[in-house]
């Protein structure tokens, strides 16, 4: 099953033009066109998966490696010391582009991410089971 070509697989390409921030051989970097605040950055692999969960170890480690640099550079740019790095999986979470990527959103006087958190209760017996059988698939993959 092939999956639809997104703006970012344009973006890589060169086809659609782009405010380039950084790129290495696994990651590429530039900003949103969309901003909700100054500096708001986007951070996708050059691997092509919607999904986190799809990516590569390879491709994994490297955004895990270049995502606190940036973030350190989007801090020192705007000035901000909040920030958010929002990453969605899926239409129902949010998701837009389906081209696995992670928003760097400084918040700057009001300005940036704003997010509800309905938080509910865990229920000690469900956690141990749901942190029992979680351990279990880790363990097989």
């Amino acid at each position: 099953m092939s999956q639809a070509t997104t703006i970012f697989d344009k973006i890589l390409s060169g086809e659609i033009p782009c405010h380039q921030v950084y790129e290495d051989d696994h990651v590429f970097a530039f900003l949103d066109i969309g901003p909700l605040s100054t500096g708001h950055t986007l951070v996708i692999p050059k691997e092509r998966k919607a999904h986190l969960h799809e990516l590569s170890e390879d491709s994994a480690a490297a955004l895990g490696r270049v995502l606190p640099r940036l973030c350190r550079a989007v801090l020192e740019v705007t000035g901000a010391s909040d920030y958010n790095v929002l990453q969605n999986n899926g239409a129902a979470a949010h998701q837009a582009v389906m081209h696995v990527h992670f928003h760097i959103i400084p918040k700057i006087h009001g300005a940036g991410l704003g997010i509800s958190w309905p938080a509910g209760n865990l229920d000690a017996a469900e956690g141990r089971d749901l942190a029992r059988r979680l351990t279990a698939a880790l363990e097989k993959s």
